[in-house]
């Protein structure tokens, strides 16, 4: 499996002029409806990832390659996640022509019984409490719907993508106190979350990369995982998950302090999150008590077989206890 999730990072750069889209920022549409997402071009290429600050899962600073990719310019928000949560939903958003057959087959969330917004506003907002399994089946709903491949990003992708260049603590400099031009936080969210795209984004053109909502990416938490890479040139670096907790989660949130929003900082997925679900096992599907993590979109340059996409899509969910 580890091998498989490497044939859908790796890829030369001259391969990119092969690929049915130019590498450039492109519009997804979905077929029929009014939904629709913008993507980034990440070019890839080496960097510094983690960081000397003396938090010891950033460390040690090391090489790392990657391959070039797109990424949402946006957090998803709930008019793009609602239509997949819920069928009839989906079906108002229809305009035009009937709903893909295939679109019934992908496993939908179970009903929460809390209000998953928590109050704080639904369009134009991210997404949110969704567990890593959850976000995987969103990224299959569209690729049943598009036809196209989207994933988390790993862990190394999501911090490229958010220094966009920068070797400082933020992709803006070290001062924490320009934070508010760039993100909603602890110390201007008013303990919510807001409207995505409303503070300027970072080199990429990717808007809230921190605050708002923390964002999942593939990778399993591994608190020592830098440390192999000592010395070395991590190519398209990933820890593949193997277990339910914990999975990494990056960017900080709207209830986050300065500190948790510096790019290399780590953030990992907690049972505590579930804590009170009813249901014996506890939910797949959502962390009733995580109302700040949401999730983000990559797509990488070479398409991978439709027997890799579904393998990637189609692990089991590993039961909670």
């Amino acid at each position: 499996m580890k091998r498989l999730f490497f044939a859908l990072l790796i890829l030369s750069v001259s391969s990119i002029k092969a690929q049915d889209k130019p590498f450039k920022k492109y519009i997804q549409e979905i077929q029929g409806t009014s939904l629709s997402f913008s993507m980034e071009a990440i070019p890839g290429g080496k960097f510094s990832m983690g960081s000397s600050s003396g938090e010891a899962d950033e460390s040690p600073v090391h090489e790392v390659k990657l391959a070039p990719y797109w990424m949402s310019t946006f957090e998803v928000t709930w008019d793009l996640y609602e239509p997949f949560l819920y069928k009839d939903f989906e079906l108002s958003k229809q305009k035009e022509g009937a709903v893909p057959a295939l679109v019934d087959a992908v496993t939908r969330p179970t009903k929460p019984y809390l209000d998953m917004t928590f109050g704080m506003g639904k369009e134009g907002h991210p997404a949110l409490a969704m567990t890593h399994y959850n976000a995987i089946q969103f990224c299959k709903w569209l690729y049943v719907r598009t036809g196209v491949f989207y994933r988390l990003p790993t862990e190394a992708e999501w911090e490229f993508a958010c220094r966009a260049g920068s070797n400082d603590a933020y992709f803006f400099g070290n001062q924490s106190d320009l934070l508010g031009d760039y993100a909603w936080y602890g110390a201007n969210s008013d303990k919510r979350t807001h409207k995505v795209g409303g503070k300027k984004p970072n080199a990429y053109g990717l808007y809230d990369m921190l605050g708002n909502v923390s964002e999942w990416t593939y990778d399993q938490y591994v608190p020592d995982f830098y440390s192999q890479f000592k010395g070395k040139v991590a190519e398209n670096p990933v820890a593949e998950p193997t277990e339910l907790y914990a999975h990494v989660v990056r960017g900080g949130a709207f209830d986050s302090d300065a500190k948790a929003l510096r790019s290399s900082a780590r953030s990992a997925s907690d049972p505590v999150w579930k804590q009170l679900d009813p249901q014996m096992p506890k939910s797949n599907w959502w962390f009733p008590e995580a109302p700040f993590v949401g999730m983000r979109l990559v797509r990488p340059v070479k398409t991978p077989s439709h027997e890799e996409a579904m393998a990637y899509y189609d692990k089991a969910p590993i039961e909670d206890f």
